[in-house]
């Protein structure tokens, strides 16, 4: 029988990033995943990408995870366009409006992961089981047991879910969910297109949805995110590749040039996921276990980090205190700050998916006239600037502000 403070179940950039913070307050960490995640990078970019804010690279540089990370593979956007297709409603944003050298990071997922995984495997207070599952969970009135695939037992005085949208954590605790279909599907893949892209990050909205380049390293090269109604989505992925480059190309509005497709196609089916109740006794969810939100602005990622970072922080209080860290009510301030946050979050989401949806004539009217509007207010649009690269909202302590002393 192996003892922890903590075991996180579900060791992606999520859970590692709890992990991680735990162990500045010298918590005895498990983290139990599937598989390993310190892999090396391919020559050609990974599918899966995420666009990190500028307080997620505070989080990264206070955990000493930044260093770690190949910086080949990083590409700082420096602007935002957005724009409604076939029609004048358009907006950017820069840098300057915020006084800061870019607005964030688009970031491989494999690249993150593998730079928090060896730090992790540095730490003195974090233990990193894998690959193996959780095949049993019991809670107990003063710990939680759980047995693994390999036939390990631990205990621990709180689990932490990270594991994901379906997570196995949450259904064991019995803790209820509130979801519904966007009837959407999301495709991802890798483009290279004949113009750079000007470390820039561009939107479309088309009547079927939205259609988002992310820049990569490469100058020339784009991480898409498609996101199309089912019907839409099915009759893209069935296309040869020279027609769904056309069709691309026409979404886009030929913006960078031919677009050349250079990765797989794969395509998510998205729902909204919101956990009515996030902590119980021995138990916190953080990240997709707890929510899932709508990709079109990029934030799920950032949404789930700071989750695990608040939770580690007040765990790490608690601790401080003497108090029990796994009991509800030590909890239920972590769970009422994140709660908030991801309300606002996916109240924003629903809000500019249902304005962009379609293509009503009053309605397409009234947004670009608002979104020309708003290109002229500086005041709002530097508000808006400043919550896309994570300078608003309620922030953890170690997403605020570069901390002198690094994680061990």
């Amino acid at each position: 029988m192996q003892s922890y403070d903590v075991v996180i179940v579900g060791g992606g950039i999520v859970g590692l990033t709890v992990a991680l913070t735990l162990a500045t307050g010298e918590l005895n960490v498990a983290v139990v995943d599937a598989q390993k995640g310190g892999q090396a990078l391919g020559d050609k970019p990974e599918l899966r990408v995420s666009t990190f804010t500028l307080a997620t690279q505070t989080v990264m540089e206070n955990l000493g995870v930044w260093p770690l990370l190949a910086h080949n593979r990083l590409c700082a956007y420096e602007k935002m366009s957005v724009w409604d297709q076939d029609s004048f409603a358009r907006i950017g944003f820069s840098h300057d409006e915020v006084g800061q050298a870019y607005l964030g990071h688009v970031v491989e997922n494999q690249n993150l992961v593998r730079a928090l995984w060896m730090k992790a495997e540095q730490s003195e207070h974090v233990t990193l089981l894998a690959p193996n599952k959780v095949r049993n969970m019991v809670f107990g009135q003063q710990e939680s047991f759980l047995t693994l695939d390999d036939e390990t037992m631990l205990t621990a005085r709180l689990v932490v879910g990270a594991d994901g949208a379906n997570s196995m954590v949450r259904q064991n605790a019995n803790l209820p969910l509130t979801f519904w279909d966007y009837e959407h599907h999301s495709i991802v893949a890798t483009i290279k297109t004949e113009m750079a892209h000007d470390n820039t990050a561009r939107q479309v909205f088309t009547p079927t949805g939205p259609l988002a380049f992310l820049p990569l390293w490469d100058e020339h090269h784009c991480s898409i995110v498609w996101s199309q109604q089912e019907p839409e989505a099915a009759a893209l992925l069935a296309l040869s590749e020279e027609e769904f480059e056309k069709s691309l190309m026409a979404a886009f509005d030929m913006r960078l040039g031919r677009c050349e497709l250079v990765s797989e196609r794969k395509s998510f089916p998205l729902k909204m996921r919101y956990a009515r109740q996030w902590v119980t006794d021995r138990v916190a969810l953080v990240g997709d276990a707890a929510h899932t939100i709508h990709p079109l602005a990029g934030q799920g990622a950032n949404l789930g980090i700071m989750d695990g970072v608040a939770l580690a922080e007040q765990v790490i209080k608690i601790a401080e205190q003497g108090k029990d860290i796994g009991l509800t009510k030590s909890l239920r301030a972590y769970e009422r700050w994140r709660k908030t946050e991801t309300v606002k979050m996916i109240a924003t989401m629903e809000s500019f998916k249902r304005l962009f949806d379609g293509a009503n004539p009053v309605q397409k009217l009234a947004r670009d006239i608002g979104l020309s509007t708003m290109n002229h207010l500086p005041k709002a649009k530097q508000k808006i600037v400043q919550h896309a690269a994570g300078l608003g909202g309620e922030l953890p302590l170690l997403a605020q502000h570069k901390l002198t002393k690094q994680a061990s």
